[in-house]
């Protein structure tokens, strides 16, 4: 036991707490909850991949975006438009006036598909728009900005600006989108139906490994000299402009990965839920990703995962419980961790009022590190 304790002692504190969370993840939740318990868990999974980038660019490198969820949105829409267009075939669409394509189309009269959803017939074109087009739209964005030292409050007002008009184009193309309803009834992945409880299994740990993939990619960036730019170019920007950094280059960076980050949680959310809608693009959603981050913690990678976990749960929970205040109950908990707990539930750990608690534990550990080693026959040890 003792070398046990000697061995969990040697691994550094972020491998331990992301063993921890991947236990959690991968042991726990599907061993201990129902199948439609578990889809809800893989959706909430889904909303970590945003809070990841933020926890990036806005804990470590001071960006901070209200429009996450224009990339989120990005990466669905280019998921759901292969899927919608692998159910729309002649055969199932034959009583429509126009066959072979989605069928809002063709509840908007259009008669032939756009050009611009021809593409997302093939998989490996939507696998990489899903990763190149929000990165892209992340690219110019970032450096139509930062190449001008727009920052601060003035870039997350742009960010915010940016998902209005995303979303407001989603609803008012309804021919060429979906509209306010989205893409819906999406049914298979290559012949392979995505509703049976099998693939809703598959797909939960597909999410999973993914997800822990981009935290492995998040610890990777922070442990290498870019993280230390991040937080020196966070602290003092024009210490780190006036070293030879550029500054610009540095953030463009960060945001563009939380950008793909943010998109494949999108094609996730897309291939779990059956379904993706302009309600994931706007302000309110992209806002609300941001209350993930904040509540688990923006200076904490596994804390943020922990955060998108506990607000949609309590989403859903008090949306159940309580349907008539559930909203006051969630603006409550965001402010509550707001004024008491501005490094988040991560930061209870370090400086709150867990770390007691912590200390004791710690001490517990060292104090048996320290004890002899044979105690198992202390009375021969005295004849």
């Amino acid at each position: 036991m003792t070398r046990l304790i000697d061995l969990y002692r040697r691994i550094p504190a972020e491998w331990r707490q992301l063993a921890i969370l991947a236990a959690l993840i991968f042991l726990v939740f599907p061993l201990g909850l129902s199948l439609f318990r578990l889809n809800l868990v893989g959706k909430y999974l889904s909303f970590a991949f945003v809070a990841l980038g933020l926890v990036l660019c806005w804990g470590y490198g001071g960006i901070l975006s209200l429009g996450q969820g224009v990339f989120f949105g990005m990466g669905g829409y280019c998921m759901a438009m292969f899927l919608k267009l692998e159910a729309s075939d002649p055969v199932s669409t034959a009583i429509q006036s126009t066959p072979g394509i989605p069928d809002f189309m063709d509840w908007n009269q259009l008669t032939a598909l756009p050009w611009f959803w021809e593409p997302y017939h093939s998989l490996a074109f939507t696998l990489l728009a899903i990763l190149v087009a929000p990165t892209l739209l992340a690219y110019l964005l970032s450096l139509a900005m930062f190449k001008r030292r727009v920052g601060g409050v003035y870039f997350a007002i742009i960010t915010q600006a940016v998902a209005l008009i995303l979303s407001t184009l989603i609803v008012g193309q309804q021919g060429y989108t979906g509209g306010i309803n989205g893409i819906t009834d999406l049914k298979t992945l290559m012949g392979w139906d995505i509703r049976t409880d099998s693939a809703k299994y598959v797909l939960y740990f597909v999410n999973a490994v993914l997800l822990m993939l981009c935290l492995l990619a998040s610890r990777f960036i922070l442990g290498s000299k870019l993280g230390l730019l991040l937080v020196a170019m966070r602290d003092k920007e024009e210490r780190v402009r006036f070293s030879g950094y550029s500054v610009a280059d540095l953030k463009v960076f960060i945001f563009c990965v939380a950008a793909m980050f943010s998109a494949i949680g999108g094609a996730m959310f897309t291939l779990q839920v059956g379904f993706m809608s302009p309600s994931f693009v706007g302000i309110v959603p992209s806002i609300e990703m941001v209350i993930f981050a904040a509540v688990g913690g923006r200076l904490s990678l596994v804390g943020a995962v922990y955060g998108c976990l506990l607000v949609n749960y309590g989403k859903t929970y008090f949306s159940e419980a309580f349907p008539d205040l559930w909203l006051i109950l969630m603006g409550s908990l965001f402010i509550g961790v707001v004024m008491f707990f501005p490094n988040g539930l991560a930061g209870l750990f370090a400086s709150g009022p867990i770390k007691p608690f912590v200390d004791f534990w710690r001490w517990l550990t060292t104090l048996r590190h320290h004890l002899p080693a044979d105690r198992s026959h202390p009375i021969n040890q005295k004849g």
